[in-house]
């Protein structure tokens, strides 16, 4: 009666957010009394399958299908299912991303499972299975206790950091019967974004606003960016008028981000801003309005020019790393 937990790949490669989805699924397994056992879709390595020892799980069952490549909801939610059945697990992890929120909520009606979606905890088992989650755009917590005998939970990526241990694990081929309507959408093309850090999987996050005039301002944001290794981000607004790239619009109708470091220049603070970005464990805000809603969550705030402020921010920041290398 393992714990399963689907362990998404990109183009083959596990990357931090599927390791801490394994470690959570183990973590739970463990308290549990039981074992993870993680779920892997599509064309993948064995070598790179073996990485999730490290992480918690015991058992991989691969279902090596091509067709598993881009994701599909409905063939996915089978494809867990059917090692759900195999495992005769009761709870099955998927992270709080695109590909959750496509697969579980099927796979919950497949099931006749409850569901809790962005679990930010562990769940409390003293309690029954209470797991702790953000509501009204993450303005407050909810403790949610799934009564039913199947458990689905959707993790929110970064909620815990991520440790790599020495433990090994089996690689088992399993074998699942799609029929033509699994795969009744088609992917014709799949568009990724290279050369930078996945804002999903960024720990430090610089994020620029209308208060920067325009995309030819934007030098300074990316020089700081560069000297932290951080992702870039921008809000709605920006993104609207194609100052940058929609994949970088983080709020309420973009993405949801939780970093170490969210860094936010010229950026006001509206409520649906926020949504996407309050769960960041450090909010430093630099705008020359002292009236910015904004500061009001900010951690840290400076008022002032960001045309002057980010290049001092900028070489303060490679000198101590200079300082400390």
């Amino acid at each position: 009666m393992s714990v399963i937990v689907l362990a998404e790949h990109s183009q083959g490669t596990f990357k931090k957010k599927t390791f801490e989805s394994v470690q959570y699924a183990a973590d739970i397994a463990k308290a549990m009394g039981t074992t993870a056992t993680a779920v892997a879709l599509g064309t993948i390595a064995d070598s790179e399958l073996q990485l999730l020892g490290a992480y918690g799980a015991t058992k991989v069952l691969h279902v090596a299908d091509a067709k598993l490549d881009t994701l599909n909801a409905r063939a996915y939610a089978k494809a867990l299912a059917t090692a759900a059945e195999k495992e005769g697990a009761k709870v099955i992890i998927a992270l709080h991303d695109v590909t959750g929120k496509a697969v579980a909520p099927r796979l919950s009606a497949r099931l006749k499972a409850g569901m809790v979606a962005g679990a930010v905890s562990l769940p409390d088992l003293g309690k029954g299975f209470a797991i702790k989650k953000a509501v009204f755009s993450g303005k407050a917590f909810a403790f949610v206790n799934i009564t039913s005998d199947v458990k689905v939970v959707t993790l929110m990526p970064n909620t815990f950091p991520v440790k790599q241990g020495e433990g090994s694990t089996t690689i088992e081929q399993l074998s699942v019967t799609f029929e033509d309507k699994d795969f009744g959408v088609t992917v014709k093309e799949v568009s990724k974004v290279t050369g930078a850090v996945p804002l999903s999987e960024a720990e430090l996050v610089v994020s620029g606003g209308r208060g920067m005039k325009g995309p030819e301002n934007w030098g300074p944001l990316e020089d700081l960016a560069g000297s932290l290794g951080a992702a870039l981000a921008c809000s709605r607004p920006v993104a609207d008028a194609h100052w940058r790239p929609h994949h970088e619009h983080v709020g309420q109708t973009g993405g949801t981000i939780r970093p170490n470091l969210y860094i936010a220049v010229g950026i006001s603070g509206a409520i649906q801003h926020l949504a996407g970005v309050n769960a960041s464990k450090t909010i430093v805000v630099i705008n020359k309005d002292p009236e910015a809603p904004f500061f009001k969550a900010a951690d840290y705030g400076v008022i002032g020019d960001a045309a002057e402020i980010l290049p001092k921010l900028t070489e303060a920041v490679k000198k101590f790393k200079a300082a400390h290398n």
